[in-house]
């Protein structure tokens, strides 16, 4: 066997013409094949480079005769490579297949029914089926475990073959094998193909997940993945079941791979929503805490990962991290995307008794070097002070401290903040106006602006110069943002409410609504100039109890995502979706979305919030084929169901029965989140503008907004 680093030297452009002379030359002079297995060497290495090396199909394929297994395996990864781009001269190794297939040596015969999938042409997928039924009742298990994964590619390139050659059914006896690497294979390739918006229900009862758990021990790594996410597509019928599924799974939040702990803590999140044991429930919660910790001591990727899928735990199940808000202190290494992420989660692990605790840490953060990572530690203090009543004096008291440091960007962040407190707690700390007041000169971006003019006119009663103050802000009216002349104009009636018999006060809301009719473009704008000048005309005392409206209490609820997306997004745990916080479906094309299914043991508070996926209805000319196919003569397996006999046309997309006993209301109520949108007419990459920022939902919402189906009653999982 050659040392690692040896082959380097293949990995040098050569020409077609001296490896077919080469090639040549070794079938006369080369008894030990060693000058055949140096040249395929270098062939090898020039198409791992990117060299086309297809001119030389059939030299190379001469070389399969050649009974040494390294060289059969070189001769095959070309075919892998060019097989597909040679349908007029794939013919020629077809006997080769077909020998191999029968080979003594079980690797021959699992890398010839593997090459033989790689190709999806026509004749080679003739040779294929028969030989693909015996490797899959092989009496070798790496063979079998090898064809289980060629039955998904022969059901990628020709659906109706596999269907109507049993394949999907053999592929359920093998889920029974004795040996465990055969069963996950058999479950990646039924995964693979129920994935398929063409391809089969595939559902497990409660006997076959049960046999799935007993080869999970025995299974490798990536074993355990396959056979954990099907799990997902059991649905317990009762409390019980899913109790004793989730107390044999939870070992395995031990393991090393930390693929494996996520998809674990995946599945036990899945199954909480069909347990009734509340003990059980805290505990799995208690179990599940200490190995997401330790993914945060792994590389900033990972980290990374990991935070994201925090993110969504924590908003589901509090209770899992709620004692471990240190774990989440930046260093003064991280990423600067690692940091934001822990901000947001300190942020949504605080509460009374650890509020002063993140505070310091936040106000820490708001004197480093990075101004996003600034803003964020700003913005987020004032969140805290909206979130914890307890900590909101000491966190007023610190943004007073960071207005006073005169950092221009600190500032416009305190400022905005403040508005949000001053929604929050009317009357308690309008005494530090005059404070905010003495820093207008330093504000320049809309957002600030817009805030500190809210503040001038929401409480010109009680600044002395409120006219003043916007009589210099409206020097610049026509050259601000909308969001600014927005405020201005909302302001500028405010004032003249409040000081009716002020004469500069008149001045200034006719200068207003003059600009805002006359000679600015924005339709809203104008619309409202319009709208304050009628009313202010007609009848100003309702004109003031309009504008002066008493505004509701907010609060950060709105800043929790919907309990019936949470719901399905948990169920990406440890994906790309996971990363993105969006469903598969709306980033990748043809993907199958995963939601909640109703059954008898399913809890209250998830059956209320249930979102029902829209089945998609695809072309139908997604699977035919030319002719007329054989006649359907076997029952459908209860784990996967195929589609009809092939004389009637072919089927929209399957859907699974039990989705029609879904609430209606739950899956109605979704439908302005987007969940329930037509998928034929919407673009699938169209709403990624935000999947890596949102780390902060910041503004916050009155009282009851956004709030669906039974958020009050989540006590129990929802809140502290």
């Amino acid at each position: 066997m050659a040392q690692p680093g040896q082959d380097a030297k293949f990995f040098q452009r050569g020409k077609i013409e001296e490896f077919r002379a080469d090639l040549q030359a070794a079938e006369t002079k080369d008894k030990k094949f060693v000058k055949r297995k140096t040249v395929l060497k270098k062939i090898v290495a020039n198409i791992t480079m990117g060299n086309d090396m297809s001119p030389l199909f059939i030299d190379v394929v001469q070389c399969l005769g050649t009974p040494l297994l390294e060289i059969k395996k070189m001769v095959y990864l070309f075919l892998v490579s060019y097989g597909r781009s040679k349908p007029d001269q794939i013919h020629v190794v077809i006997p080769n297949f077909l020998q191999d297939c029968n080979d003594r040596n079980p690797l021959i015969r699992a890398l010839a029914i593997r090459t033989m999938s790689y190709i999806p042409i026509p004749v080679v997928t003739d040779a294929l089926t028969e030989n693909l039924r015996h490797c899959l009742k092989d009496r070798d298990a790496y063979v079998r475990k090898t064809a289980a994964i060629c039955v998904a590619k022969l059901y990628s390139a020709d659906p109706r073959r596999a269907e109507k050659g049993g394949f999907v059914e053999m592929l359920r006896d093998l889920m029974l094998d004795s040996n465990a690497t055969v069963v996950a294979n058999a479950v990646a390739a039924l995964s693979e193909i129920g994935d398929r918006q063409d391809g089969v229900i595939f559902r497990l009862n409660l006997t076959t997940a049960n046999k799935l758990l007993a080869a999970l021990g025995e299974s490798s790594e990536w074993g355990q993945i396959y056979i954990l996410d099907s799990l997902l597509r059991y649905v317990p019928e009762r409390h019980a079941d899913a109790e004793t599924m989730a107390e044999r799974i939870i070992v395995q939040l031990q393991h090393a791979n930390s693929a494996v702990v996520l998809t674990t803590i995946k599945v036990l999140l899945y199954l909480m929503n069909y347990m009734e044991n509340r003990r059980l429930i805290d505990y799995c919660c208690k179990k599940m805490g200490p190995p997401l910790v330790t993914l945060l001591s792994s590389g900033p990727e990972v980290q990374y990962v990991a935070l994201r899928n925090i993110l969504l735990i924590i908003q589901r199940r509090p209770a899992v991290l709620k004692n471990d808000v240190r774990v989440f202190f930046c260093k003064y290494n991280d990423p600067i995307y690692v940091k934001l992420a822990k901000l947001e989660i300190m942020y949504r692990l605080a509460r009374a008794e650890n509020a002063n605790e993140v505070l310091a840490e936040l106000q820490e953060y708001a004197s480093e070097v990075d101004i996003d990572f600034v803003r964020k530690a700003v913005r987020s203090i004032g969140r805290l002070a909206i979130k914890v009543e307890a900590a909101a004096d000491n966190c007023i008291q610190v943004l007073l401290d960071l207005i006073e440091t005169k950092v221009t960007y600190v500032v416009q962040e305190a400022i905005i903040v403040i508005k949000d407190v001053f929604r929050r707690y009317p009357g308690k700390y309008e005494g530090i106006i005059p404070t905010l007041c003495e820093n207008l000169d330093s504000l320049d971006e809309p957002e600030s602006k817009a805030a500190m003019v809210w503040i001038i006119g929401q409480f010109a009663n009680r600044i002395d110069n409120a006219d003043e103050l916007l009589d210099d802000l409206l020097y610049t009216f026509l050259e601000e943002s909308v969001e600014v002349q927005l405020a201005l104009l909302t302001a500028a009636v405010k004032l003249f409410v409040y000081k009716s018999k002020s004469d500069r006060a008149k001045e200034l809301v006719h200068k207003v609504l003059k600009w805002a009719t006359e000679d600015v473009d924005n339709p809203d704008l104008r619309d409202r100039g319009f709208m304050y000048w009628r009313m202010l005309a007609i009848n100003p005392t309702v004109a003031g109890e309009i504008v002066l409206a008493e505004k509701p209490a907010i609060t950060t609820d709105s800043d929790r995502m919907d309990r019936g997306a949470l719901d399905q997004l948990l169920l990406h745990t440890g994906t790309l979706g996971s990363i993105y916080h969006k469903n598969p479906e709306t980033f990748i094309r043809n993907a199958t979305g995963k939601a909640l299914v109703d059954s008898p043991a399913l809890n209250p508070h998830s059956r209320a919030v249930l979102i029902g996926m829209t089945p998609v209805q695809l072309p139908p000319t997604v699977i035919s084929v030319p002719g007329p196919g054989p006649n359907e003569t076997h029952a459908a397996p209860p784990e996967a169901v195929s589609t009809d006999d092939a004389e009637a046309p072919p089927p929209p997309a399957p859907k699974d029965s039990r989705a029609d006993d879904e609430d209606e209301d739950a899956a109605g109520s979704d439908q302005d989140d987007g969940d329930a949108e037509p998928t034929g007419k919407r673009d699938p990459y169209s709403n990624l503008d935000g999947a890596f920022g949102n780390y902060l939902a910041d503004e916050p919402q009155p009282l009851g907004a956004n709030n669906r189906g039974g958020r009050h009653n989540e006590v129990d999982d929802l809140l502290f």
